[in-house]
């Protein structure tokens, strides 16, 4: 059995959200565009889900497109955005620890005759709202600022930078991936103009997700070939994955308090015993403020591959947050951009607890932890012993 801590990578179906998908896919298989019964049955679905994922955001339903997932929710609202009325000459403003969503919707950009402005983060992953305030130009389009940081779990000041994006008449994206359902997400307070969330990190299916769009806001939509989502975004809908996310949303409603502490004490208690019983271990994102679900670590010595490798034979499921490409494994641009050194990125592993995780499996992974990182010191000519 494998003891599963990559809750930031994907989670697995709760048991409502399971029962949803397995009655929809059973009962409910119309084409929602259809004027049939079955059409009208499959469209119910798709409409009381909307208003669902409304209100775990606070927005009103027909603000909320349905997407394919957390990737194109970004693409959409950044692309069609700065799209809408023409790209060239236009500015957009992003930060160097945002998902490669968000950061190769903004390359693209570029190719189109936009200029990107990428700001750093201080040594906690934290972006300074002053930065976004001085990048600002008369033809910046968009601002982009993540909630929460997927390898680190650093929150961001949005209320800030939606005060200063708004105060210059720019729109304001972010994507709310990782903090949506374990942050009070409310799209109102935030100020947000734009907000991605994605089914597959809300213990929801993979293949769903959604953005919300402030009423009046305009983007020009990405694919065609119909009406669908008010024109925003062409294709039959999801059913299954869409009322999956609804019901995700709903039941993420109910219990996010209590869950949020419930993981926040987990997470507390991993990092303490991993601190208690190995040396040379530093916490990534400092003093900052972070989601309750989430431990980046950096171990003294070791390459994080080769820890995610030695858990995984060990029966705990955790990641390194690097990126592989062509065979070579680079390490986190996160990590990077907070000042850490190639080796020291290298070196670190996210943890992240969620849906089925305890207190046992938490001392069983500190204990394997202990044991692996013991072991692979020992082998590594990087560490020096004392």
């Amino acid at each position: 059995m494998t003891y599963y801590f990559d809750h930031n990578a994907t989670t697995p179906l709760s048991d409502p959200v399971l029962a949803c998908v397995s009655r929809v896919l059973r009962d409910s298989y119309g084409n929602p565009s259809s004027i049939h019964a079955a059409g009208q049955a499959a469209r119910q679905e798709v409409e009381y889900a909307r208003s669902q994922i409304a209100a775990l955001l606070h927005a009103d339903p027909h603000e909320i497109v349905f997407t394919s997932g957390g990737t194109e929710s970004d693409n959409l609202a950044i692309l069609g955005a700065v799209r809408q009325g023409g790209a060239a000459g236009k500015h957009v403003i992003t930060t160097a620890i945002e998902h490669p969503a968000v950061l190769g919707a903004c390359a693209q950009l570029q190719g189109e005759g936009v200029d990107v402005t990428c700001l750093s983060v201080n040594g906690d992953g934290v972006v300074d709202a002053e930065d976004v305030c001085r990048a600002l130009r008369p033809e910046t389009a968009v601002i982009s600022v993540m909630q929460a940081n997927n390898e680190t779990g650093v929150i961001q000041p949005l209320e800030e930078i939606s005060a200063i994006a708004h105060g210059a008449g720019v729109l304001f994206h972010s994507d709310g991936v990782q903090a949506a359902g374990r942050l009070g997400t409310n799209v109102q307070a935030l100020g947000v103009d734009l907000y991605s969330i994605s089914a597959h990190k809300l213990n929801a299916p993979k293949g769903a997700g959604a953005l919300f769009v402030r009423k009046g806001v305009k983007l020009q939509a990405l694919q065609f070939g119909g009406r669908h989502e008010r024109e925003r975004r062409a294709g039959t809908e999801n059913v299954p994955g869409i009322a999956a996310l609804g019901c995700s949303a709903e039941q993420l409603l109910k219990h996010r308090n209590s869950e949020s502490l419930r993981l926040a004490a987990l997470r507390d208690r991993l990092e303490q015993s991993i601190f208690e019983r190995v040396p040379g271990v530093t916490l990534n994102s400092g003093s900052a403020a972070r989601l309750s679900n989430t431990a980046s670590l950096r171990f003294d010595g070791i390459q994080g591959e080769a820890l995610v490798i030695a858990l995984d034979l060990a029966g705990f499921a955790v990641s390194s947050g690097a990126a592989c490409s062509s065979g070579a494994v680079e390490p986190s641009h996160v990590l990077l951009a907070m000042g850490l050194t190639p080796a020291e990125a290298r070196s670190s592993i996210r943890f992240s607890v969620g849906l089925g995780n305890d207190e046992a499996q938490v001392e069983d992974l500190a204990n394997a932890v202990a044991a692996s990182v013991a072991r692979l010191r020992k082998l590594s000519p990087e560490y020096q012993h004392a």
